[in-house]
């Protein structure tokens, strides 16, 4: 194997390895921001970790944010405004990715 192509793999693995981190970070902030809103809309504990699960699960169905949170906004129904819901979706991600870089065991593979 060349340089070049050491470089090559070294490179692909490297962005592999980030986009898991990416995505479980984006995964881990969509379960905290969820329950923040059902926080919100008063749910019990236990219908929010339901409403957690559930509504996480419709970050999946499209790349990006818009329809997880396009979906939070429908259920606030305007209680909490635009603007805070995706500050603390951006601030949820970036406090997730820092947890999981510092987690020694955390494997993203």
């Amino acid at each position: 194997m060349t340089t070049f192509d050491e470089r090559e793999a070294a490179f692909e693995n490297k962005f592999a390895h980030d986009e898991n981190l990416k995505f479980a970070a984006t995964a881990r902030a969509c379960r905290r921001v969820a329950l923040w809103v059902a926080r919100s809309l008063g749910m019990s504990r236990e219908d929010a970790e339901k409403y957690a699960k559930h509504i996480a699960l419709s970050d999946l169905q499209e790349p990006g944010h818009d329809d997880f949170l396009n979906r939070l906004k429908r259920d606030l129904r305007g209680r909490i405004p635009d603007a805070e819901l995706h500050q603390k979706m951006t601030e949820e991600v970036s406090v997730a990715m820092d947890e999981i870089q510092s987690d020694p065991d955390f494997n993203p593979a």
